[in-house]
C-alpha cells in the first residue's frame, strides 16, 4: 500500500522583518527530511482565499534565501483575516471567509498550516485553530512583544539597525554640539529602544512603559552640557508619551490600528524650548524592517522553522514555538496573544541602563 505523502502549508503574515526567509527555509529543510511537501501561500492569509495563491516550496526554490530580508512569500496586514484592530481589541473573522479558506486547504490536500506572525497574525491563527484548522505558530515581530517567548524573529535585526543609526548620529551630533532624538518602532512596547539604546550609548531612553517628565529630560541635557558633553542622544519609542499625555497618532493605520509617530519632533521641540540647545530628529521607520537578517535572526528563524515541523509531526496543533534560555519549547498560541509582552520597569535590563547613567525621564 502506497502511503500518501504528507503536505503542509506555510504563510507569513503582518509586518515584514528580516529572518522570515530563514523560517521558510527551516520548514522546507525539516519537511524534506520527513519526505513531506511544503506549499507556500502568498500575501499572508489572503493566499488562502479561492482559488488559492500558492507555490510549491522545495530545497532548490529556497536555496540562498536565508540572507535575504523580507519574505519570498509576500505578506500583508490588511484584508479579510484581520482579527486585531487595536491594543487589546479583537474582531471576528467572518464564517464565510473561514469556509472559503477551509475549502482551499482541502483542495490542496494541506494537512497542517504554519503561520509565521506577530500578535495580530497569531490572533487570526488562534481563531482558525478554534474553527478546526490544524495550525502551529512561529513568533515574528520586530517589537518583541509576544508573550511566552523571550525573543521573536526580526527583533535582533531591528536592534542592530538602531545601534548602527546611533553610531552614525553620535559623530554628527558631537560635531555640532546638538541633541539628537531618534524615533524607533515598537508601538506599545519599549524593547527595541531599550536594547538599541543600551547598546548604542544613548543618554536618554523613553519607552511607553515609563511615561516621562519633559523637565527631567531637559535636566539631563542641561547637566551634560554643564559637564562639557558634546552631545546628548535620546531614543524614543513611537508609542511613548509624557506624563499626563498620550501616544501620538498620525492617522488610522492598517486594520484600524492607529499609526503612531511624531513623538520625536515633540520631544525635540520641548528640549529646545526648555534648554536652548539645538535638537534634531531622525525617524528610522521601515529601515528597521529591511535589509539582511543578523546571524542571530538567521539561526533563530531556522530553529523556529524546524520546531514548527516537529510540532506538526507530534500533532501538537494550536501551539507556538517559543524561545527561552537558548532552548526551544512550545506554548499555546492563545497564551502567547492574550496580552502584549512589555518591558517591566523594574527589570534587570532597565536597572542596568540606569546603572550606566541612562535616564528614562521618570
Amino acid at each position: 500500500m502506497i502511503m500518501k505523502k504528507r503536505r503542509i502549508g506555510i504563510l507569513t503574515s503582518g509586518g515584514d522583518c528580516p529572518g522570515l526567509n530563514a523560517v521558510i527555509r527551516g520548514v522546507v529543510r525539516a519537511a524534506d527530511k520527513l519526505e513531506w511537501e511544503v506549499v507556500g501561500f502568498r500575501e499572508g492569509f489572503e493566499g488562502l482565499l479561492p482559488p488559492g495563491d500558492s507555490v510549491i516550496l522545495d530545497k532548490r526554490s529556497t536555496a540562498g534565501i536565508m540572507l535575504i530580508g523580507g519574505t519570498i512569500l509576500g505578506t500583508t496586514n490588511r484584508g479579510h483575516f484581520v482579527s486585531k484592530t487595536g491594543m487589546g481589541e479583537k474582531a471576528s473573522i467572518s464564517p464565510e471567509v473561514i469556509r472559503q479558506a477551509r475549502q482551499v486547504l482541502e483542495n490542496l490536500s494541506i494537512d497542517a498550516l504554519v503561520v509565521v506572525g506577530g500578535d495580530g497574525s497569531l490572533s487570526t491563527a488562534q481563531q482558525l485553530f478554534e474553527a478546526g484548522f490544524p495550525i502551529v505558530g512561529v513568533p515574528k515581530t520586530i517589537d518583541n512583544d509576544l508573550e511566552s517567548t523571550a525573543m521573536t524573529v526580526g527583533f535582533d535585526s531591528a536592534v542592530a539597525c538602531v545601534v548602527a543609526a546611533l553610531d552614525r548620529l553620535h559623530t554628527t551630533a558631537s560635531s555640532h554640539k546638538r541633541v539628537m532624538v531618534l524615533e524607533v518602532m515598537g508601538r506599545h512596547a519599549g524593547w527595541i529602544a531599550l536594547h538599541g539604546g543600551l547598546a548604542g550609548g544613548a543618554d536618554v531612553i523613553l519607552i511607553p512603559e515609563l511615561p516621562f517628565d519633559l523637565e527631567k529630560v531637559a535636566e539631563v541635557v542641561r547637566q551634560r552640557d554643564s559637564e562639557g558633553a558634546l552631545s546628548t542622544m535620546i531614543v524614543v519609542v513611537e508609542g511613548a508619551w509624557p506624563i499626563n499625555g498620550h501616544p501620538m497618532a498620525k492617522t488610522s493605520g492598517a486594520g484600524g490600528e492607529a499609526k503612531l509617530g511624531g513623538i520625536a519632533e515633540f520631544v525635540a521641540h520641548e528640549v529646545n524650548a526648555r534648554t536652548g540647545k539645538e535638537a534634531r530628529t531622525c525617524v528610522l521607520g521601515h529601515l528597521q524592517r529591511g535589509g539582511p537578517p543578523t546571524a542571530l535572526d538567521r539561526i533563530l528563524g531556522t530553529r523556529f522553522g524546524i520546531k514548527a515541523v516537529s510540532l506538526i509531526e507530534e500533532g501538537k496543533f494550536g501551539r507556538m514555538a517559543s524561545y527561552q534560555d537558548d532552548r526551544l519549547f512550545d506554548v499555546s498560541i492563545k497564551d502567547a496573544v492574550h496580552r502584549l509582552r512589555c518591558v517591566q520597569p523594574r527589570s534587570e535590563l532597565v536597572q542596568a541602563a540606569r546603572a550606566v547613567g541612562i535616564s528614562f525621564g521618570d
